[in-house]
């Protein structure tokens, strides 16, 4: 053993590194190790940097979007501002119903319209089983035929007793003369003139037959006239121009009188019912003008006239005694649309649709321009 060994026994050789693995110094080792921090806060700068740029254009954009939508909403409003004069109450268009019935009981034979159909005035909707009513209008038929030749009859009796008459009245005019002259009887004359009576009363005998005839066939004729009213009856029609809401009932169906087959609106009577407080209730007046704008046609103002005011609050939870109170009084105000244009619209009238009723109490103030309606008034 060397002198070097013996003189450091704890000494041990460091085994040589591989060939293939590269040395890195010290000081290499402490610059890498503060690189990596500075690279991750430049890195985490740069990310903030990149984050707050993408911000801007959401920020710009909602800027916009806010602006804009605070400009519409303040012009919305100017646009909708109310003079004084003109109040408004929110409401539901509504039409008349009006129900299709039978006037007798009886089995539904046809329906020929549905619900949402177009109807005109006077136009068959349904038509009843009228078998039975038929058969009596032929019976009465028959009996006024039979009327009429027993008028017929009676005329003709009538013209026989006239008839029978004149030749007793000349009878008893020769047999006076010859009386006169000695040649006739008295008898004879008293013969001739029963006979004068008694033609004379078969002449009226005949005469009551004509007018009891007469009667008769009166009567008859009364008889095919009503079963034709009531064969009539039974065909449902409608009362005036309309739409069909409901069919209550189909076809083989039995009802009673007074059974309802349809429901349809009156496009003719189209009014919306608002509820005015007491200080504006108080000033409107049958007649005052009106406009209705509906949810679904917001750019359309519909021509009104104020047509019910009602005489006292539709709900007052309790007796008012104070004015704080009075105040919250609510009347009924109905606004009726314009006939004109209900004639001219009638296949686009609706019910139950809401919107707004605009009334103007003083008629010296002028509709704003979005309310001027298709004509003004």
């Amino acid at each position: 053993m060397s002198q070097e060994n013996r003189s450091d026994p704890k000494r041990v050789d460091a085994p040589a590194p591989p060939p293939d693995r590269l040395s890195i110094t010290p000081a290499i080792e402490h610059s890498v190790t503060l690189a990596v921090p500075e690279t991750r806060a430049l890195q985490e700068v740069a990310s903030k940097a990149s984050r707050r740029r993408a911000r801007w254009p959401l920020l710009i954009i909602a800027l916009l979007l806010f602006g804009g939508g605070g400009a519409y909403y303040w012009s919305h409003l100017n646009r909708h501002v109310l003079p004084a004069g003109i109040v408004f109450g929110n409401g539901r268009l509504e039409s008349d119903e009006i129900d299709i019935a039978t006037k007798f009981a009886g089995r539904i034979a046809e329906l020929f319209v549905d619900e949402g159909d177009f109807v005109k005035a006077g136009q068959v909707l349904a038509r009843m089983d009228t078998r039975d009513l038929e058969a009596s209008l032929r019976k009465s038929e028959a009996q006024v035929q039979q009327a009429q030749h027993a008028l017929a009859e009676a005329k003709a009796n009538l013209a026989q007793q006239q008839s029978q008459l004149v030749l007793a009245n000349q009878e008893l005019a020769r047999t006076k003369n010859l009386e006169q002259r000695g040649v006739a009887t008295k008898e004879l004359l008293d013969q001739r003139q029963q006979q004068v009576d008694v033609a004379s009363a078969a002449v009226n005998a005949a005469n009551s037959r004509i007018y009891e005839s007469r009667h008769a066939l009166e009567a008859a004729t009364h008889d095919v006239e009503l079963y034709q009213v009531n064969i009539d009856d039974n065909s449902l029609r409608a009362p005036r121009d309309g739409r069909i809401q409901y069919r209550l009932a189909n076809v083989g169906e039995v009802l009673a009188a007074g059974g309802k087959v349809f429901t349809m609106l009156d496009v003719n009577n189209v009014y919306m019912d608002v509820y005015l407080p007491t200080a504006d209730a108080g000033k409107a007046k049958i007649g005052d003008s009106a406009r209705i704008v509906l949810d679904a046609r917001p750019d359309l103002a519909i021509p009104a006239k104020v047509t019910f005011v009602s005489a006292r609050a539709e709900f007052t939870p309790k007796p008012v005694e104070t004015k704080s109170e009075r105040e919250k009084l609510m009347f009924r105000v109905r606004i009726r649309v314009d006939p004109e244009i209900l004639r001219a619209h009638a296949d686009a009238v609706k019910s139950g649709v809401p919107g707004v009723s605009y009334v103007k109490l003083a008629p010296a103030v002028e509709w704003p321009p979005n309310l001027v309606g298709r004509s003004a008034s």
